[in-house]
């Protein structure tokens, strides 16, 4: 099947963090807080972590600290000041509110009525009500279900076969039907079919397979596909999607909030 370059993966991610002014950093810019959490989660399942400073990480995230936010009338979320609406934005709340014990802080109810009206009839979601159901979507929906206690909305037979026909001969999987595969829906998809309890319904080494064959394994880093470039976005996919796949030597990851599971039992259970 192939082995995971472990040591070459955290070389390449603390590599990327220290390119902060070349050109493509620069361009990247608005992705930055995002490529911190791909990059250090990564180096987290790897078991990793203290390759880094954690203060200076803290102090520099907390720099990125806004006043303002949380949930519109409709129960959906805006992703920034200028209300682009999106079920990406609403997992993202209820995500980050369930971490810091806070979802009595929004109408709970209303927001999964909101991702519920962005059900589709093959079982999917998309970004609005009516929108095509796509696989990373899904995740956000499915995972915010999950938070909350409200699977129950979910037909996870139809939804099932939607998310296991995403699987190719390859073994990858795509994130909507005809499309090439890639290995960010190593996550979006297993992580879907994992909380509605179908996983069993796909080719696990085979996918395993096809995220191995991504990586550079002279540099470090994983792709989207074999012989392309590598980003941190899909070496933090893959790795994750190895962990769901249960790969030897990693940490366990949590399907909903896409974490560690020993930071999501610290965080909200206190353990």
């Amino acid at each position: 099947m192939g082995e995971l370059q472990v040591e070459k993966h955290v070389k390449y991610i603390l590599a990327v963090e220290k390119r902060k002014d070349d050109f493509e950093s620069v361009v990247m810019e608005h992705l930055r807080l995002n490529g911190a959490y791909w990059g250090l989660t990564t180096l987290d399942i790897l078991g990793k972590l203290d390759a880094v400073d954690q203060d200076e990480v803290i102090s520099w995230v907390m720099q990125c600290q806004h006043e303002d936010g949380l949930q519109n009338e409709d129960g959906s979320f805006s992703g920034d000041m200028w209300g682009e609406v999106d079920t990406r934005f609403s997992y993202i709340a209820i995500c980050s509110l369930a971490l810091m014990r806070q979802l009595d802080k929004i109408d709970v109810g209303n927001a999964v009525k909101y991702i519920v009206s962005c059900k589709n009839v093959d079982g999917g979601f998309g970004c609005t009500p009516g929108a095509e159901s796509h696989a990373g979507q899904i995740f956000c929906c499915v995972g915010a279900l999950a938070i909350t206690g409200s699977l129950h909305h979910v037909d996870k037979d139809l939804l099932g076969w939607w998310l296991c026909e995403r699987q190719v001969k390859s073994g990858g999987l795509n994130g909507r039907p005809e499309k090439l595969p890639d290995v960010c829906y190593s996550w979006w998809v297993l992580s879907s079919l994992i909380l509605i309890d179908r996983v069993h319904w796909i080719d696990k080494e085979k996918l395993a397979k096809f995220i191995l064959d991504c990586q550079d394994k002279e540099r470090g880093g994983i792709s989207d596909r074999p012989d392309d470039a590598v980003d941190v976005f899909h070496t933090y996919f893959g790795v994750a999607g190895l962990s769901l796949l249960e790969y030897p030597g990693l940490k366990p990851i949590d399907p909903a909030y896409a974490l560690p599971v020993s930071v999501v039992s610290k965080v909200i259970l206190g353990k």
